[in-house]
């Protein structure tokens, strides 16, 4: 099974940051791999802890003067509506919509959100909201302008991507586009306000499933988050780059097929959705 799990892991890096969604590649991948099992939300969430340290280490800088600034606003030593102490204010209002609902609704990620019939609607329907968002969208607004508002907004739109197939970054982006910021600056956040709520699904799942028999045993989950870390430092770079230059046009298109091809193998019968 180790070879499976650095497959997963290798997959999870390569898309975790892209807007198409990991969580529904690993399912995806999971029916094509030898035994056809689905890795499980556990795995999914506790190889993400790999893929978001490597946003904390390429985005280190920020988060180190972010939490800094907090600190001493808390502390009165510097104004509160300081925009880095703003920003730490900001992602932990847009972590709280993904921890309430996450709690809530528990059972079903781990269930009835994991059905292929599902998955594959939702990449395909926020696929295309992402290409209506980027047309529409008047990118104007920089990272600087997030209010309150609009980081409530974000995160509602992060806890979307609870349902496989919406895409973390893909549904939080989707709505910046919406509120007029830029490609970059859109992104910035959504990978920003991503490590409050991987970290503590990845390390609370890791908790939960320590004594637990599951598709992958603990040593193999642990591979795959390594290699994760190492592809999603690659990914992170080149997507922030190619954001500044192109639109999500080839991400929407990629979305939509693969959807519609899960929906054909479904209706054939060559998959399950469970």
């Amino acid at each position: 099974m180790l070879l499976e799990a650095i497959i997963l892991g290798f997959v999870q890096g390569l898309t975790e940051f892209l807007p198409v969604s990991s969580s529904a590649h690993l399912r995806i991948l999971g029916e094509f791999l030898p035994g056809a099992q689905d890795p499980g939300a556990a795995f999914t969430a506790i190889t993400q802890i790999g893929t978001e340290a490597a946003v904390v280490l390429f985005f280190w800088r920020d988060i180190v003067r972010i939490i800094g600034s907090w600190f001493r606003s808390l502390a009165g030593r510097i104004p509160r509506n300081d925009p880095d102490a703003k920003m730490g204010w900001l992602i932990i209002v847009g972590s709280i919509p993904i921890v309430v609902l996450g709690l809530l609704f528990q059972d079903q990620i781990e269930t009835v959100f994991r059905s292929l019939w599902l998955i594959a609607g939702m990449l395909i329907f926020f696929g295309v909201l992402l290409g209506i968002a980027d047309h529409v969208g008047a990118k104007k607004r920089k990272l600087q302008d997030i209010t309150v508002g609009h980081g409530v907004i974000y995160g509602f739109a992060q806890a979307l991507a609870l349902i496989p197939g919406v895409s973390r970054s893909g549904g939080t982006i989707t709505a910046g586009l919406f509120m007029g910021y830029e490609r970059a600056a859109a992104a910035r956040y959504a990978f920003l306000l991503a490590i409050p709520a991987v970290f503590g699904s990845g390390f609370y799942q890791l908790f939960k499933s320590w004594n637990e028999p599951g598709v992958f045993t603990l040593g193999e989950t642990a591979v795959a988050t390594g290699v994760a870390f190492l592809v999603a430092l690659g990914v992170i770079a080149f997507f922030m780059n190619w954001i500044s230059k192109h639109s999500f046009l080839p991400f929407v298109i990629y979305r939509v097929a693969l959807g519609t091809l899960i929906l054909v193998l479904l209706s054939t019968g060559a998959i399950s959705a469970y």
